[in-house]
């Protein structure tokens, strides 16, 4: 095999290579197997290693593509599914004691339509246990830690998919995002997390915290590996109710047409009001930057975001008790400490949540008509940097909170309105630390999203740096 940095590898120079007879699937496959042995007991972003199955996986690809049997851009690359997804035969432990030992006997529609693109599998991913968390500092499994500082969190729930990209031990990885959770790793990571648009990809299948709030998506080392994923993932599905019947569109075609004349609004109040200054240093020169590539940049005004974002997460706490109800009654012990307490809390009112379902459907009309003039919102992906592991409140800005509440306060607006929201590193902190922007869009709209995120990714060299581990 020739050299090849895994931390820095993307799913297209992969293919590239696996295409040109460069590499082979097997070849790449007992490279990040290497590679998990030897840092994984150090950032613990794996719960379940699935070596066996990965060089099988890899067996196949190698012959399929030997044969001129091409089965797409995925064909051959090694990932890796947080620890909802369910495998078939492979324990879903849901990063719970709970489901320790659950082995489904069917994949979810995403890990199998991206087994049938010819991915190999290496394993299954840490995340906050069933999903309820923003610091994947895991009770039962231990906490998976940031490799940019491994005294630091990779954020959550997907923290496991997040530390694993920037670490090299995968070259894509699947995440969910009810509040956040694909976005917030991607940004404390420095890697890119891509939330579709609700209802795009299928939800059947993966363990749920949220079923109206939930969204399924990648995380990646690049913004086209994003479109890649996308494109493998996304489309209607039967066994989601919420699924949408739409025609497929390849989000990557005109991903490098640039974004000369591209309306780019700025929304100052809210997301830009509580800061950590080297946030805020980061974000305005990246809109700076995207000035430059020719975008035209304007300050845009979008009421009632706080009031979402209560309205969100009233409305998942009431569905989580609801989900894990038998679990609650029999088996509540068994719960991590955190989780537990949550849990203990009792559900809004009917007419609480009604009114939160309202919140949320207003600040969605408020960005969609600001989405009428301008084609993306630019906003910080989090208020701060990776908090250290058992930290409970950052400061910043003027305020002082909980770091569930700093970790989405800028992420959880889109996941209220269904929008499509990317982040993507944008800088590092002086002490090394990676800084994300996010980028959002209309609805349905996920390529104009990837092409922003794109013209921007390769005017910087923020996608060059990784941690030394």
């Amino acid at each position: 095999m020739k050299d090849i940095n895994l931390a820095k590898l993307s799913i297209a120079h992969a293919a590239a290579a696996l295409r040109a007879g460069e590499l082979s699937p097997l070849e790449l496959t007992e490279a990040y197997l290497d590679r998990i042995e030897a840092l994984n007991p150090r950032v613990n972003a794996y719960i379940t290693v699935t070596a066996e199955r990965a060089r099988d996986d890899a067996r196949r690809a190698t012959e399929e593509l030997a044969a001129g049997r091409l089965r797409g851009p995925l064909h051959g690359i090694p990932i890796a599914h947080k620890d909802l997804y369910e495998t078939a035969g492979i324990r879903t432990t849901g990063g719970s004691k709970i489901h320790a030992d659950h082995i489904p006997t069917a994949d979810s529609t995403v890990a199998r339509k991206l087994r049938e693109a010819g991915t190999i599998l290496l394993g299954k991913l840490n995340t906050h246990e069933y999903a309820y968390g923003v610091t994947t500092n895991n009770p039962h499994y231990g906490p998976t830690r940031n490799p940019w500082d491994l005294a630091r969190i990779p954020a959550g729930s997907s923290g496991g998919s997040g530390a694993a990209i920037a670490a090299g031990l995968a070259t894509a990885t699947t995440g969910s995002d009810t509040g956040g959770s694909i976005r917030m790793p991607a940004s404390l990571c420095g890697v890119v997390g891509l939330k579709p648009t609700y209802g795009r990809v299928s939800k059947a299948g993966v363990l749920p915290l949220s079923w109206r709030f939930d969204h399924t998506g990648p995380l990646t080392r690049t913004v086209l590996d994003a479109g890649l994923m996308f494109n493998a993932i996304a489309g209607y599905d039967p066994a989601d109710a919420t699924s949408l019947r739409l025609p497929f569109e390849d989000v990557t075609k005109g991903i490098g047409e640039g974004i000369r004349g591209l309306r780019v609004g700025v929304p100052r109040g809210y997301f830009f009001d509580q800061l950590e200054d080297e946030v805020a240093t980061a974000l305005a020169a990246a809109i700076t930057e995207l000035q430059r590539l020719g975008a035209q940049v304007c300050e845009v005004d979008i009421p009632g975001v706080l009031e979402g974002v209560w309205g969100l997460f009233g409305f998942v706490h009431a569905e989580a008790l609801q989900i894990h109800a038998h679990a609650i009654e029999h088996r509540l012990q068994d719960f991590g400490e955190d989780l537990r307490a949550i849990l203990g809390s009792p559900a809004p009112e009917a007419a609480t949540l009604m009114l939160g379902l309202r919140y949320c459907d207003a600040l969605a009309v408020g960005m969609r008509t600001a989405l009428e003039s301008i084609d993306v919102l630019i906003t910080p992906t989090t208020p701060v940097t990776a908090p250290r592991i058992g930290q409970e409140t950052v400061a910043y800005g003027d305020t002082e909170e909980p770091v569930l509440h700093a970790m989405i306060r800028c992420t959880a607006p889109f996941n209220a309105t269904h929008l499509p929201a990317l982040s993507l590193p944008c800088g590092f902190t002086r002490g090394g630390l990676p800084v994300g922007m996010q980028i959002a869009g209309r609805p349905f709209d996920e390529a104009t999203v990837l092409r922003v995120g794109h013209a921007y990714e390769q005017a910087m060299d923020w996608r060059q740096r990784v941690p030394v581990l």
